[in-house]
């Protein structure tokens, strides 16, 4: 059996080869920042809380060192505001976390045109993905890593070959776990240059406003099961229409592009054990996937819960 210290991060494809553009929390180029889905709420609240905590921890921790701009991650503030309902505007998971996490004033509340009754404001960080996963792979390279890229149909292939697979495959679950939890949730977004935006801003109807090392990031919208990956020019015109409205000074920026991505979502996200018994021998796996558009986001605090599964499983004698 081959040792679990020999680094091999490989990649799962199931066939046809999977079309994973994620989120707009994901899409390559596109920012994301910190904050939360109800997707871990069927979870218990100690766990969701752990994991989003060291999720946070990890990424500030790259904030604060040199490599943060290499990486992509920065520090970001942000308002978020409703017109309709003031749960909207709170989140438990995450009030406590960040440095800072408040209700607006009277005054912010006409910070943007519109009817808002409700607001909060708070200080997070963003990760511009384009930058963090190859500064993510190198480091990974030079600890050792290797990265085998493969098309795998099904967990037969790796049987035998390793002691723990931990399976991040994302849509591709749906058919290599036959998980029919798993679901794409549509996104679209627009990114324009408008380098006077320095502040995220967030309100009703996905509508959001995100500030980027390269770019501002417009959207967006949540196309529940949809698997369509072209541009659509309603939803274009729909995006930019509620972010004007919310930020008017952003008529008239011109688009350096516009993407699509398919959130792999599943409620709840599974992060769990498993032990296949199959005909070419038996294969431990640690699920890590159904994240939907806060993979990145979350993802360092699900890995770590997912090492500890690994390590449990190490250390079991199959019996689960």
């Amino acid at each position: 059996m081959k040792s679990v210290t020999r680094s091999t991060y490989k990649f799962f494809y199931t066939f046809p080869p999977l079309q994973c553009k994620p989120s707009h929390q994901q899409i390559k180029g596109f920012p994301l920042i910190f904050d939360f889905h109800p997707v871990f709420f069927h979870h218990p609240f100690r766990h969701s809380r752990k994991w989003i905590s060291d999720a946070y921890l990890y990424w500030d921790e790259i904030r604060r060192t040199a490599d943060a701009s290499e990486a992509g991650v920065a520090q970001l503030s942000a308002y978020i505001f409703s017109s309709t309902d003031p749960s909207i505007v709170r989140n438990r998971y995450i009030e406590k976390i960040l440095p800072v996490y408040r209700a607006v004033t009277e005054q912010e509340l006409t910070l943007c045109p519109g009817d808002w009754k409700y607001g909060s404001f708070y200080t997070t960080v963003l990760t511009e993905c384009r930058l963090f996963q190859p500064w993510a792979t190198k480091k990974f390279l030079r600890n050792g890593g290797r990265i085998i890229t493969q098309k795998v149909e099904s967990f037969q292939q790796v049987a035998g070959q390793y002691d723990v697979v931990v399976n991040c495959t994302g849509m591709g679950a749906k058919k290599l776990c036959t998980d029919y939890k798993l679901v794409p949730i549509r996104g679209q977004v627009i990114k324009v240059k408008a380098p006077w935006v320095k502040t995220a801003f967030y309100a009703d109807y996905d509508t959001y406003i995100i500030p980027g090392f390269q770019g501002v990031t417009l959207g967006g919208c949540r196309n529940y099961d949809s698997y369509n990956t072209e541009v659509c020019k309603h939803d274009s015109a729909a995006i930019r229409e509620r972010c004007e409205a919310l930020l008017p000074s952003l008529k008239g920026a011109p688009v350096i592009r516009e993407a699509v991505g398919l959130r792999p979502h599943r409620d709840p996200v599974r992060v769990e054990p498993e032990l296949l018994d199959l005909v070419r021998g038996r294969v431990k796996v640690v699920h890590n996937y159904g994240h939907g558009g806060y993979g990145v986001t979350t993802s360092p605090g699900t890995a770590i819960y997912a090492t500890g599964l690994v390590t449990d499983m190490l250390k079991s004698n199959s019996k689960l």
